[in-house]
Formats: structure tokens, C-alpha cells, sequence
């Protein structure tokens, strides 16, 4: 009875995800013109090109897709490396009060994001980085590295010191033995870090509104919610197909990658 109760518990909440995703598959591919006001359930027509291609044009998203990619690819590395080297700080380096470091960095993720804002838009505004991609760019690094940290950190304790002791025996520096023996020995947990950071980055809105405001700069979520804000002359169809668009690279990235993502999370838990 306990086992058809929790395989009829896990149906249910499949299907509850299920349902929107078949609504907005459905939706997206109905003729903007024949969309009749409300959720279609059935197919009406396969109009995806012609709405993914309005919402390309409408909103931007072509220019703001490409600054999207731009801003997790490179922040989302950026972050990892300063995440691994602060790592490799706290886990191996002889620092003083290790704990007192790694509470530091880590307490980036624990203040709510709408704390900065007024801050940093003051800032941003002062040093002519306001609307800027490099403005963006050093936002989001800094903000994607405590929780980068944090699951590079974990991994690292879970590695023998015997390691660090013999390399440093035989004559090898703490440079050397971070690039030789840690970052090889870590690819997973690098690798998973790195795909939490590329998602937070690709899915931010409420820096990307806040900061920017050309299309060339803005991240995807804000070109996005531009064409939610266009609704009544582009229709749902039309962003629905936008969400679709946006929506492709992070499942293509879990797609490609899970087996690395997966390894990487079983190693930053242990």
C-alpha cells in the first residue's frame, strides 16, 4: 500500500509539471493570428518559426541571447577559477583562521539580492558602467563565486592531505600544486559549479532590469519580459515561442553534461 501511495504521489507531481510544459509547447506552435484569447489544449497549427522569429526581432532576443551567452560562459568561468583558488586558500594554504575566510565568502549567498541594488545602481551610474556589458559581467562574476565556493570547498576537504605533504616534499609549489594535482582531481565538482553558475547567470532578471537597458546589453530574462510587456501586439504565442528559445541552452547544457554534473554534485556532497 506504501509503495502505490508514493509511485501514485510521484504520477501526480509528474503530471503537474508535465501539463504546463504541454501548454506552452502547444501554445507557442498556434498562428499568433488564430490564437483565440485563451490556453489552447489542442493543436491548432505549427507556427513556431514564424513566432520564434517575431520574438527574435520583436524584443531583441537575438542580441540579448548572444550577451546572455557571453555573460555565463565567461563569468560562470570566472567565478569558478576565483572560487577554486579561494578554495585551495581556506582547504590547503597554512592561512590563519581558515573558518573565519570561508564564512566571509561564503556569506555572499546568504544576503537577499535586493539589498544591493540601490547600491550598486548609485554605483554604476557614478563610474559610467551603468548599461555597459562590462558592468554586467563583473556583477555576475562576483556574485556567482560564493556558491561556486562553497561546492568547490566541499570537494576539497574530501581530498587526502597526503597529496599536498608529499608534493610539497618533493620540492613542488603551492602553484603548481593547485594547476597539477587539485584542478585535475577536481573536473567534476569544477564542472558542476560551473553549470549552477552558467543557469543562475542565464535566468537573472532583476540585475539584468536594473542595470542595463539596451538590447545589445540586457540579459535574454529582461529582453524577455520586454516582449511579455508588448503582449497585446505580439500575443502569447509569440512569447512562449521567446521562452522556448531561451529555455534551449541550459537544457542543452544539463543534456550534454549531466553525467559530469551528477559526478560532480555526488563528490561536493560527500
Amino acid at each position: 500500500m506504501g509503495r502505490a501511495v508514493r509511485n501514485l504521489f510521484v504520477a501526480g507531481c509528474v503530471v503537474l509539471w508535465l501539463v504546463p510544459l504541454y501548454l506552452l509547447i502547444v501554445n507557442a506552435l498556434t498562428p499568433a493570428a488564430e490564437y483565440a484569447g485563451k490556453p489552447e489544449w489542442t493543436l491548432q497549427g505549427f507556427d513556431l518559426w514564424e513566432n520564434a522569429q517575431t520574438a527574435w526581432d520583436v524584443a531583441g532576443i537575438g542580441d540579448s541571447f548572444q550577451a546572455s551567452l557571453l555573460y555565463a560562459v565567461v563569468c560562470g568561468l570566472v567565478a569558478v577559477l576565483v572560487a577554486a583558488m579561494a578554495a585551495f586558500a581556506v582547504v590547503v594554504l597554512p592561512i590563519p583562521k581558515p573558518a573565519f575566510w570561508f564564512w566571509l565568502i561564503y556569506s555572499g549567498t546568504l544576503f537577499p539580492l535586493q539589498m544591493f541594488l540601490a547600491p550598486l545602481f548609485g554605483l554604476y551610474a557614478d563610474t559610467n558602467l551603468y548599461d555597459t556589458r562590462l558592468g554586467l559581467m563583473l556583477v555576475y562574476a562576483a556574485w556567482a563565486v560564493p556558491f561556486a565556493f562553497f561546492l568547490i570547498r566541499n570537494q576539497m576537504t574530501t581530498m587526502s592531505a597526503e597529496l599536498t605533504e608529499a608534493a610539497l616534499i618533493d620540492g613542488a609549489s603551492f602553484r603548481r600544486i593547485f594547476w597539477r594535482i587539485h584542478v585535475p582531481l577536481m573536473k567534476a565538482g569544477l564542472g558542476a559549479a560551473f553549470i549552477f553558475q552558467f543557469t543562475a547567470v542565464w535566468n537573472d532578471l532583476l540585475l539584468g532590469i536594473t542595470l542595463s537597458r539596451s538590447p545589445d546589453v540586457q540579459p535574454v530574462m529582461a529582453a524577455l519580459s520586454t516582449l511579455n510587456n508588448a503582449y497585446s501586439s505580439t500575443g502569447p504565442p509569440v512569447i512562449l515561442a521567446g521562452a522556448l528559445i531561451v529555455s534551449v541552452p541550459t537544457l542543452l547544457l544539463f543534456l550534454v553534461f549531466r553525467g559530469l554534473f551528477l559526478r560532480g554534485i555526488t563528490a561536493s556532497a560527500r
